[in-house]
């Protein structure tokens, strides 16, 4: 069976005139094709059942592509065996009207803004415009500016956490969005939005905590100690932006929605503290090996205790954030799958821990 004349003719049109891109409409069956001048589209009509009739349509485009008929399916994954997935070829996947392809081009490293507007009209979805603002490409990019305004009006259809705080932290980069649309985010005070900006802004968040009452000493003191990244950290987390930092970690940690929530935070919070992240740290480690392996680290802070005797408990503080990881989670998450309130009660043991180290850092004298 082949297809009908009038479709194998216009069909042919379409890719002898070089699309940019190829969308289907399986439902309606219908062939869109993308080119400078516009949009042009197809109305197939099947002589066969729909499913065959489409994999016909797909064995054209695939043949007119590769100049080789009937490989169609295994043409795709062999098109990805064969590295074509380069950088060159990308432009050629999106006239595959393939909706894994399309997905690929928005993961990929070589994607440009020109290639990320085809994209787009291939499949406008919240998942592409996330994938495409991981690219640098985009985010310097006015059409990346296109898909933050899409993400954040999309934002209260959301139903994952994971997804919110992905999106969040995604808009912030750069000068994707305004300042006023940046505070409207924040203004929501919503714990997802604020891992977002933890994330993304960490030392620019829109909240001004005062400094530590001991900050200008720890400052004066600690500066000539410019290459020691335990000084850099106490001197940064005693500031007005580190208290900051503590001050949302802390809102946060207090009431999380979910376990994928903690899993994202935890990360966030060792990501801020990772130049201080010792070695000997590991993905096994329980909050009570975690505690054990900071106090001894802290043993290597000497530079630091000579001129701040009274700094070892909030060194070990710092020591323990910059060890949070799934491993400390563990021991709880592998046994439930609780969220809500009843996961915040299983999680006390590890938070409150948490909480005592977020409070020598926020108010224990250092000096």
């Amino acid at each position: 069976m082949t297809l009908s004349p009038e479709d194998n003719l216009r069909l042919n049109v379409l890719l002898a005139n070089t699309p940019q891109a190829i969308r289907i409409d399986e439902s309606k069956m219908i062939v869109y094709g993308l080119s400078e001048k516009g949009e042009a589209k197809i109305h197939l009509h099947p002589n066969c059942r729909h499913e065959k009739y489409l994999r016909q349509i797909r064995e054209v485009i695939a043949s007119h592509l590769r100049n080789s008929s009937g490989v169609y399916p295994v043409y795709l994954r062999n098109w990805g065996q064969m590295g074509e997935t380069q950088d060159e070829n990308l432009a050629q996947w999106l006239m595959l009207g393939e909706a894994e392809a399309v997905v690929a081009v928005a993961n990929a490293s070589g994607l440009t803004p020109e290639l990320a507007r085809r994209v787009w009209w291939s499949m406008p979805n919240s998942d592409n415009a996330r994938s495409m603002l991981k690219n640098p490409n985009l985010v310097t990019s006015e059409f990346g500016k296109e898909l933050a305004q899409y993400i954040i009006e999309y934002l209260p259809f959301e139903e994952e956490q994971v997804d919110i705080i992905e999106s969040v932290r995604l808009v912030l980069q750069a000068d994707l969005i305004s300042e006023e649309i940046c505070q409207n985010l924040w203004a929501r005070n919503n714990n997802s939005y604020l891992i977002g900006f933890l994330w993304t802004r960490p030392d620019n968040l829109p909240i001004q905590i005062n400094e530590h009452i001991d900050f200008k000493n720890i400052n004066l003191k600690l500066t000539p100690l410019v290459k020691n990244n335990l000084a850099a950290q106490l001197i940064k987390i005693t500031s007005t932006n580190g208290q900051s930092f503590l001050h949302i970690f802390k809102q946060i940690l207090h009431k999380p929605s979910d376990q994928e929530v903690v899993n994202i935070l935890f990360d966030v919070v060792s990501n801020y503290f990772s130049k201080i992240c010792p070695p000997e740290y590991n993905n096994d480690m329980t909050i009570e090996d975690l505690l054990e392996q900071a106090e001894k680290k802290c043993d290597s802070a000497q530079e630091i205790l000579t001129l701040l005797p009274e700094s070892r408990k909030a060194i070990k503080a710092m020591l323990v954030l910059s060890g949070l990881n799934y491993s400390i989670l563990r021991p709880i998450f592998s046994k439930t799958t609780a969220i809500g309130s009843l996961m915040r009660k299983k999680l006390l043991p590890i938070t409150e821990l948490i909480f005592e180290q977020i409070n020598i850092l926020q108010n224990e004298r250092i000096l």
